[in-house]
């Protein structure tokens, strides 16, 4: 039984790229997942990726670049203001300006970046670098 599907997928995608295979399936799809994987499509961490309906909550089908080093959920999802990504970059990131935060936002799925310049904070998803 499935209790995060993000964290889930974070996992696939990291066991993945640990043993070396360039393609992995994500499933069950959520809408969730897919904005994630928009971002990290965007940030290059990811090539394409398309969904699957398969009748049974669909999947999605991803290339995993060589570019992604690590990638995980933050459990618990903690509430953040636009004056306090600096604490969780220290925390989640290995170096400053490298790598991004995932925020979820009154506006949407976001980096930690674009939510800065937005104004706005958030609850913490997840890391990738």
């Amino acid at each position: 039984m499935q209790q995060d599907v993000l964290a889930d997928a974070f996992s696939a995608i990291k066991n993945a790229r640990e043993i070396g295979q360039r393609e992995v399936t994500i499933e069950p799809a959520s809408d969730l997942i897919k904005s994630v994987l928009k971002i990290l499509q965007q940030e290059g961490y990811i090539g394409l990726f398309e969904e699957i309906e398969d009748g049974r909550g669909g999947k999605f089908k991803v290339e995993i670049e060589t570019t992604l080093n690590d990638c995980n959920a933050i459990k618990p999802r903690m509430s953040v203001g636009q004056d306090e990504f600096q604490e969780y970059e220290k925390r989640y990131l290995p170096a400053r300006g490298f790598g991004h935060l995932l925020v979820t936002t009154p506006q949407g799925v976001m980096t930690h970046h674009d939510a800065r310049e937005e104004g706005i904070g958030g609850k913490l998803l997840g890391y990738v670098y």
